[in-house]
């Protein structure tokens, strides 16, 4: 025996005597509540019980991007883990860099920039890596669109650098560490003002996890790139108090 929809979802409201027809014109707007409610009974009646979504195949082949969330960093190599020592040291740097760049905000606010430098627009992904990054590392992309010719101040507004972050993390995220994205990546982190936002909060933990990627990788301990990457997670695990993604002690 089927079970009716009253046994399955008890009324709400009730329903009281309308002569309304299965087959009544739904372009007539109800002239009561009943037979408001009529309606809503009849079309609900209606319903398949079970529907089946149409789906493109076609689609589901196409080139598919998957976030995958780790919990914490690959361990660094023998000898490639920075001291204790060294990552306070680099935290107090980072600091007072910091502490520099907030005295003089207001100040760069106000200043225009050079006549020849054109600042992207914040949703233009392509024209902010080849700003960053210059041609010769994005000669692999296609050129990004001329952004329309204004003159504004510098202002470190959270979303442009978090924007601009994320443009960056992403384009790490499939290619080598280079001097001119550590760069960048340095001064983003610097100009981040806490209490973070969610997208920074995690983009600067997929940051350190790609940096420990990338080491793990490294032929060499001896090779720059080494403590530059040392340099990233240091800051993401203990300025921007990320703990579960810092090196271990080592207090050599």
């Amino acid at each position: 025996m089927d079970s009716g929809p009253e046994e399955l979802m008890p009324r709400l409201l009730p329903v009281g005597n309308c002569d309304l027809q299965d087959d009544y014109d739904p372009a007539i707007p109800p002239r009561t509540p009943q037979e408001y409610l009529r309606r809503v009974q009849i079309e609900a009646a209606r319903c398949p019980d079970v529907v089946i979504a149409q789906i493109d195949p076609k689609k589901l082949r196409k080139k598919q991007t998957v976030s995958i969330a780790l919990s914490g960093c690959q361990p660094a190599p023998e000898g490639y883990s920075p001291s204790l020592r060294w990552q306070q040291q680099q935290v107090a740097q980072f600091s007072a860099v910091r502490q520099s760049l907030s005295k003089r905000r207001s100040h760069w606010r106000s200043q225009p920039l050079d006549s020849n430098v054109t600042m992207p627009s914040t949703e233009d992904e392509e024209s902010w890596k080849k700003f960053c990054l210059g041609e010769r590392l994005y000669s692999d992309l296609a050129a990004a669109l001329n952004s329309d010719n204004q003159n504004p101040g510098i202002d470190y507004i959270k979303a442009t650098v978090t924007s601009v972050l994320e443009y960056l993390v992403n384009w790490f995220e499939e290619r080598d560490f280079t001097s001119e994205l550590g760069r960048w990546l340095y001064a983003l982190l610097a100009c981040l003002e806490k209490p973070l936002l969610p997208e920074a909060h995690s983009l600067i933990r997929q940051l350190a996890r790609r940096c420990s990627q990338v080491r793990a990788e490294v032929e060499h301990k001896d090779d720059e790139r080494v403590s530059a990457l040392n340099l990233f997670i240091c800051l993401v695990g203990r300025y921007f108090d990320q703990r579960d993604l810092a090196d271990c002690n080592n207090p050599s």
